[in-house]
């Protein structure tokens, strides 16, 4: 079972076959049986399978716990790549990618918030393109 849930709502409770989420080193795969761990999440797409299907979320930041039959996200910010619009995300991303090639000459630039927004706006377009290419694979 996986429970994809933020401060706001539930973004995902679902069945699945495997996990692959993204830990503050790198990917986590995660399948039934488990050992239990509980991990800060880094940003990045989480991918589940249920099937021959894939699902994509964006996850910005949180924590994970997985338990033998069981993974539970608390993120700080998910959504799904179906309700990502990708135009918007990668307007999101070149903006963000001007706004930290621009900070170099400002002395007071936040460089945490600024790469962020960079990370989160690629894992936003990395979602919703990955969701695109699984939807028209399945027409």
């Amino acid at each position: 079972m996986l429970e994809v849930v933020t401060p706001e709502r539930e973004v995902v409770r679902e069945s699945v076959a495997e996990v692959q989420l993204p830990g503050l080193a790198g990917y986590l795969g995660i399948l039934p049986g488990h050992t239990p761990l509980l991990t800060e999440l880094g940003i990045g797409p989480l991918i589940y399978k249920k099937g021959p299907e894939s699902g994509y979320i964006a996850v910005i930041g949180g924590f994970a716990e997985v338990l033998p039959e069981r993974v539970t996200v608390l993120a700080e910010a998910a959504e799904r790549s179906e309700d990502i619009d990708a135009a918007r995300a990668s307007a999101e991303l070149a903006e963000a990618e001007k706004q930290m090639n621009t900070g170099a000459a400002d002395p007071n630039t936040d460089w945490d918030a600024v790469l962020k927004r960079v990370a989160s706006a690629r894992a936003r377009l990395e979602a919703a393109e990955h969701g695109a290419q699984s939807t028209s694979r399945e027409r």
